[in-house]
Order: C-alpha cells, then structure tokens, then sequence
C-alpha cells in the first residue's frame, strides 16, 4: 500500500530595523543632570513605536554610576505587549563599524510598566570610553538593532517534497584563484611600478572588453605582447583588481576605505561594472564627515550617480555641512575644482527644502 505524507510550516515572523540616533555637539548636552534625557525620534518596527532615550549626565545619582552615560530602548506604543530583542550599539565614525555595548535575548516589553525600557542597567558606557573612541567632531552615533517577533505564521497543509540529490555550489572562482595564487600557466606579465604581476590573457579578456582590446585587438603586437606597463596605478591595486577577475571577490583585507576608492578608479578603467558597485556599496556604507567631499567628487568624476545620491543624502539628513566644509577634502576639492563644489551647495540644498 502506497504511503503518502503531508506537511505544513510554521515560521516565526521577524522583522528587524535598525535606527540611528545622531547625536550632534555632545559636549553642548552634558550638564543636562541626572535623569535628564534626549529622546530620538519615534521609529517603526513591527507595528510598533519605539524611540531611544539618552541620558548624556545618567540616569542615576548614585556615585558609582555617575561616570556613566545611559541609554534605554523605549517601547512607546500602549495597550500592547510586545516579545522583541535589541542590540544597543555605538558606532565609531572613523571606520564606519559599530561595537555592541548591550543585547538582550528574546524579552517581553510592557508599556504598562518597567519593563518597557532596555537594558535594565544605568550603566551603559563610561564616559571617558565614549570620549575616547566614539566621538568624532563632538558627534556621537548610536545605533539600535530592534528585532521584533510577531505571531507565528502556518502555511497550509501540503505534500511532502520529493527528495532530491543536493548539488554544491559551484566552486570555479575557487579553483580559477588557486590558479592565480598558484602562478601556473601565465601567459602573460604586467609591469606596474617596477613589480612584475603574472595572468591568463584569456581569463582577462573573458572579464573586461578592456583587457580583450589590449590583450587580443587587431594589431599583430597585441596578440603577441607578453609584457604590458601599467601606468598610473599601485601593484596593490592592480593585484587586487585581478583577484576580482579570478573569484568575483574582494582580497581579504582589503576593504579600506582608501583601497576600495583605488579600486573604483581601476574598476572604471577597466570597465568591471560588477566591482565598480561592491567598491560604490562599500563606499555608501562607510561615508563620514572627513571623507564625503572627496568621495562625492570621485564619484562625480567616474559616473557612480547611486554613490554620488548617497553623499549627497548624507549630508543633508545628518545636517554635517558645517563639518563637511571643515575638512581637508573639502579644502582640496574647492581649490582643485571650484565647479563642483558649486554642484555639491546646489544638490544638497535641493535635498533639504524637498
């Protein structure tokens, strides 16, 4: 007699949103006392209203809490228990990445009571830590993670998939870098800056139409060329961009801000459309107050619109102009190119009075 099975899922639904409250002229804040706080704007998630309390003096008079400041996750919505976790964070503007300083496991948070705050504890941070490590231009960022779980979800009853044979992920690009770590098989060398770098003229050729002009144009030399200079470009750089050729990924450790703005020249030269965005992402995703002006201009010289929006936005959400103007990036880009500095003023007072 032929068995037959069913199934159904249960799934727990959770959202996750994550808010930053910047928090400008710091020092301006302190002074405030005790149980004196700054509330951020009210923010989504789930459903649900939350905002952030800061206490830039504490929260408790108490001596050993008073070289503390305090920050509380407030759940702001009434009439509703909400089940959520949150991870409060402080981000350090000068690499773009945030630490953890609380996090808290699956809980309960009631309006009606205490427990609508986390974390339960005065102590956040010292405040000679914040001091130290997370204020940048008298500017701090706190960022809070705040997953929410919701009713659980059932889908229907349905019948129970075939099995079938798992197949791996391909594993080319991991094969094809062993063959560019390896040096086997180059047929061609690159001279960038005295440094003599190996490759396949047809791996090149298959990635970049730039490549395959140099490497295979109508001109007899090309076909036969097997040195090349590269002008205008670090080894660093160019070993790099053809790491990316070979895997589709970046090296590991190479995700400075400096060497992905490199890499974004290079990956234009080149016509790498695919690193020119993970280098505009990486970008978008570490802007800060010393190094927008410098960014906007590279991506306004190289046609990274998406990158050039981000800067753009930026600057006119977190009100950093009178920063901006400030930094040595800003001082070069108005002396080296006064027109765009022009374009920079336009676009972002466009953005504010939207």
């Amino acid at each position: 007699m032929e068995q037959s099975k069913s199934m159904s899922m249960c799934t727990p639904e959770t959202p996750q949103v994550t808010h930053v409250f910047d928090i400008f002229g710091y020092s301006k804040h302190r002074g405030m006392g005790n149980e004196k706080f700054i509330r951020s704007d009210t923010f989504s998630a789930g459903g649900n209203d939350w905002s952030i309390r800061f206490y830039p003096d504490g929260f408790s008079k108490e001596v050993l809490d008073k070289d503390f400041i305090t920050v509380y996750l407030e759940l702001m919505s009434t009439g509703v228990k909400v089940r959520a976790s949150c991870d409060l964070r402080l981000l350090d503007q000068r690499t773009g990445q945030s630490s953890s300083v609380h996090k808290t496991e699956l809980r309960t948070f009631n309006p009606a009571d205490g427990t609508r705050f986390f974390p339960r504890t005065n102590e956040f941070k010292k405040k000679r830590d914040v001091k130290s490590a997370f204020l940048l231009n008298d500017r701090l960022m706190i960022e809070c993670i705040v997953t929410v779980i919701k009713e659980p979800r059932v889908t229907e009853s349905k019948p129970f998939p075939k099995i079938e044979v798992p197949v791996p992920p391909s594993d080319i690009t991991e094969h094809l870098g062993k063959l560019f770590e390896d040096d086997e098989g180059f047929d061609v060398t690159f001279c960038v800056r005295r440094k003599a770098i190996g490759a396949h003229r047809s791996i090149l050729a298959a990635r970049s139409h730039v490549f395959k002009a140099e490497l295979f144009g109508p001109m007899k030399e090309a076909r036969t060329l097997r040195r090349v200079t590269i002008k205008d470009m670090q080894p660093d750089v160019f070993s790099a961009l053809l790491h990316f050729i070979y895997t589709d990924s970046l090296p590991d450790g190479d995700k400075n801000a400096d060497m992905i703005r490199h890499l974004l020249v290079a990956a234009d030269r080149y016509a790498m459309e695919r690193l020119k965005l993970v280098c505009q992402s990486i970008l978008c995703q570490n802007l800060n107050v010393d190094t927008v002006a410098t960014t906007w201009a590279l991506a306004d010289q190289h046609s990274c619109d998406k990158l050039k929006d981000a800067c753009l936005e930026y600057i006119a959400c977190s009100n950093a102009m009178d920063a901006v103007v400030e930094t040595q990036g800003y001082k070069n880009l108005k002396v080296t190119d006064p027109s765009l500095i022009v374009d920079l003023l336009e676009s972002t007072k466009k953005i504010r009075n939207a």
